[in-house]
């Protein structure tokens, strides 16, 4: 029989009866204030042992085992059962005595003091409490708090970022019959950038291109924001990219102005979890560009007041990056070289011209170049007041014939404008000033009426300005001479002829007195208007070109060009002279389309013809008598000498409108006007002699013609 007694009791708690049971299991009884069902005896294995389940606390004791025999002594053991309550899980408070969840710890800054404290609840044997950091015991120093509670309170200083994602254990235990119960958390940590750098900006920028630059930030935990200065305003142009090992690159696109040369860029890194901390660095741009020119008059000087002897300068203000190589100055577009002698003197930046003239006047601009290019400045006036001169250097031919009257224009140069003007004439016998109330003044031009009567009248007119410089130190002269049409041109001849070109020669004739030029008209024959002309300002000698194209171009329209030469001067056009034997095109007679006309159609056609020409003939036999009477006794008391330079040539003479007059011109069809184009060039003229080639031979009504018999 077996018994089990704890402690110094004497019942037992527990019992085995073999007695009398051979072939029968023992009897097994166990106290139920005690063991109850926890407790059971096993003695199937060597050595025999009391199983107890669910240990309690109270179980623990000395237990003591008694084995009585039938035949032996009785034998007694004793076992010293210490029972061992685990604590409880440990939890983790912060520094302010909060419960801690979650297995992060943090995030926290570098430098920051880590302080926590691991609390145990109940145990015993009392547990150890300690802190382990990545395995390593770093705080084994506990305190019981009241009760059965215990805790270790660790203060870990100053955290540096190498101990980010350390593992803080709080680790109990008060057996080593079981593992330690433990509670991890993983320390966080906002870390600051360690770098910045701008990566490879550009040496030199160009005003206005477009440009990317990246800047690069390392270290930062969470990845850093990039942000662009230019100065002290911000860039927003950006785009960023976040990469691995907590590096961040930025990138900003932008198109740098003139305004930039010399500005900071600055590519600034900060991590916004960690307050009152960024990391910058600043590249310098140099932006260059074409010059910024602009030019000044002379600070001293005063715009409206420089006269003519006055000294002037001006500045030119440049702005460059690189720096000018060249600095240009221009008058009136006019380019200005250094001339000491001419008194223009070119120094750095400026220029100054000595003793000013008249001329000097206008408009001037400096430019200047670099590597970039060239710039010109604006432009500045320059007003020089002078006294008044003569708008020509020239004396004016006038011719004029006797009672005529003219209008002479005496224009002058003048700033400012001038205040009055006076005449004088002047010939061989006396000097005579005109009345005031013979011209009207305009500003600079003044208008004399003059009309000559007699041969004393003829001779020279002088014309004075003054204004608030002075008075005109040279008059404004005018010959006015006693002048006519010039003469008709004679002995032309062409010569050189082919397909492609001709040229025509004449001699001049008198030319009225007066300075003359000479014009080649080609005239439709069809229609008798001007389709082409020619102007030569020295001697009557023509050279016409791309015949073949106006030969083609007459045979298209069934027209035909003849030649006429014209002298010209201020009075007017001489009669002009037809060209013999040159013509250009061909005119086709016009040709029935019938071919099947009956025989007496002819005969009666002719009759009536015949009748018609009779009467008409008669009618104005009489009329062209009588025009030929008036226009050869005119032509005898005009010009005695025309009919003789006419019989010198084997020319034909007629007037400019030499078919049917400018009345007929007037009376033209729409398709031949069309077709003609009546005024095809512009004739230079000395003194506007086209207003007479638009009026001339207006009041020819006859037509002349003189050839050799």
């Amino acid at each position: 029989m077996v018994l089990w007694f704890k402690d110094n009791a004497g019942i037992p708690l527990y019992s085995v009866d073999v007695r009398d049971r051979i072939g029968r299991q023992p009897a097994h009884w166990s106290a139920p204030e005690v063991f109850g069902s926890r407790a059971k005896f096993n003695i199937d294995k060597s050595p025999a042992s009391l199983l107890i389940k669910n240990l309690k606390r109270h179980d623990q004791g000395i237990y003591r085992c008694r084995i009585d025999f039938r035949t032996i002594q009785t034998q007694t053991y004793r076992y010293n059962l210490s029972v061992i309550v685990l604590p409880e899980q440990p939890v983790v408070l912060d520094r302010w005595g909060r419960l801690m969840n979650g297995t992060k710890l943090g995030p926290k800054e570098e430098g920051d003091d880590v302080v926590i404290t691991c609390r145990v609840s109940g145990g015993r044997p009392q547990p150890e409490v300690r802190w382990l950091i990545n395995g390593i015991i770093v705080d084994d120093q506990y305190e019981q708090n009241s009760g059965d509670i215990i805790e270790n309170r660790l203060l870990w200083p100053t955290i540096q970022r190498s101990d980010l994602n350390s593992i803080f254990t709080c680790q109990t235990m008060n057996t080593k019959l079981v593992e330690a119960k433990e509670t991890s958390y993983v320390l966080d940590l906002h870390l600051k950038p360690l770098s910045v750098k701008i990566i490879d900006p550009p040496q030199a920028l160009v005003a206005e291109n477009r440009y990317e630059v990246s800047c690069r930030s390392w270290g930062s935990r969470p990845h850093a924001i990039i942000t662009w200065y230019k100065g002290k305003r911000e860039m927003t142009h950006t785009k960023d990219d976040t990469q691995n090992h907590n590096t961040t690159v930025s990138t900003l696109i932008f198109s740098p102005k003139i305004d930039d040369d010399g500005k900071n860029m600055t590519c600034r890194a900060e991590n916004p979890s960690v307050k009152g901390w960024f990391l910058q660095t600043t590249w310098k741009m140099n932006v260059v560009y074409a010059p910024l020119v602009s030019i000044q008059l002379g600070s001293t000087l005063v715009a409206d007041d420089i006269k003519e002897g006055d000294d002037v300068y001006f500045e030119c203000h440049v702005k460059s990056n690189p720096s000018w190589k060249k600095l240009l100055w221009f008058h009136d577009d006019t380019l200005l070289l250094h001339n000491s002698s001419a008194r223009v003197i070119q120094t750095n930046q400026s220029l100054v011209l000595q003793k000013v003239v008249k001329q000097s006047a206008g408009y001037y601009a400096c430019s200047a170049i670099n590597g970039e290019g060239e710039t010109v400045s604006n432009q500045q006036f320059l007003r020089v007041k002078h006294a008044p001169v003569c708008g020509h250097e020239r004396v004016v031919l006038i011719g004029a014939s006797k009672n005529e009257n003219m209008e002479i224009l005496c224009e002058i140069y003048a700033d400012p404008p001038a205040r009055s003007f006076h005449w004088r004439f002047n010939n061989s016998a006396e000097i005579l000033e005109v009345d005031s109330h013979r011209y009207s003044n305009h500003g600079n031009f003044s208008v004399l009426q003059y009309i000559p009567v007699s041969e004393q009248d003829y001779g020279t007119l002088s014309c004075w300005a003054s204004n608030e410089i002075g008075v005109q130190s040279e008059p404004c002269l005018f010959q006015v001479i006693l002048a006519d049409l010039p003469s008709p041109v004679t002995n032309c001849t062409f010569y050189n002829r082919t397909q492609q070109f001709a040229e025509i020669q004449c001699a001049p004739g008198y030319d009225g007195g007066l300075p003359q030029m000479f014009m080649l008209e080609l005239v439709s024959k069809r229609t008798g208007t001007r389709r082409f002309n020619f102007s030569n300002k020295h001697e009557p000698y023509f050279m016409l070109d791309h015949l073949e194209k106006l030969s083609a171009l007459m045979a298209a329209e069934n027209n035909s060009l003849s030649c006429i030469v014209f002298a010209i001067n201020q009075k007017g056009a001489s009669r002009g002279v037809i060209i013999p034997n040159f013509e250009i095109g061909h005119m086709h007679p016009f040709q029935s389309a019938s071919k099947h006309s009956t025989e007496w159609l002819p005969i009666a056609l002719g009759a009536l013809l015949t009748v018609i020409i009779l009467a008409l003939s008669i009618s104005t036999k009489a009329y062209f008598g009588q025009c030929w009477i008036s226009c050869r006794r005119q032509s005898e008391t005009d010009q005695p000498n025309d009919v003789k330079i006419t019989q010198q040539t084997k020319n034909i003479v007629i007037s400019n409108d030499f078919e049917c007059g400018t009345n007929c011109l007037k009376k033209a069809t729409s398709k031949d006007a069309n077709d003609d184009e009546p005024d095809p060039d512009v004739i230079p003229a000395q003194f506007n002699m086209s207003e007479y080639l638009l009026g001339m031979s207006s009041d020819i009504d006859c037509l002349l013609l003189d050839t050799e018999n």
